[in-house]
């Protein structure tokens, strides 16, 4: 678990080089092979919603050919916003893995559960896997920027 989120983690840095919020993101199928891996793309790619999320399940979905990812994992390195957790729920994702918690989205976790279970769907959540590196990656980008 821990491997698939340094994975996540070299995805964000990756990100912070291109000068985008420094957030990545894996994808695992059920035999925990990577299918799927992105960062932050909103400024490459002028697109507002490149999160990193969304782009390992666009390359997931297309990589499998299908838009049900029933039985996979994803591993993200900042708790997922709200638009992101529609595209995991939606693509059916089964597990949830974050680093860092965004504080003013702690009831997320609570929307998590209750928009999955209003699709008839499941999600396991698991929080704060490599918490500490994850934040830092994060703390230190926005502190950079606000020193510029």
């Amino acid at each position: 678990m821990k491997s698939y989120m340094k994975i996540a983690l070299g995805e964000a840095k990756k990100a912070l080089f291109k000068d985008e919020v420094p957030i990545g993101a894996v994808i695992v199928d059920k035999g925990g092979l990577i299918i799927a891996k992105s960062g932050n793309k909103n400024r490459e790619l002028n697109d507002p919603t490149a999160h990193a999320e969304i782009m390992a399940i666009r390359k997931a979905c297309k990589k499998i050919k299908n838009n049900n990812l029933l039985g996979y994992s994803i591993y993200v390195t900042l708790q997922p916003c709200e638009m992101c957790l529609h595209a995991i729920i939606n693509s059916r994702i089964s597990n949830l893995y974050y680093g860092a918690s965004d504080m003013e989205n702690e009831e997320l976790q609570i929307k998590y559960k209750s928009f999955a279970e209003n699709k008839n769907l499941k999600i396991d959540i698991y929080p704060s896997i490599n918490e500490k590196k994850c934040s830092d990656l994060l703390i230190n980008f926005f502190k950079s920027k606000r020193t510029k």
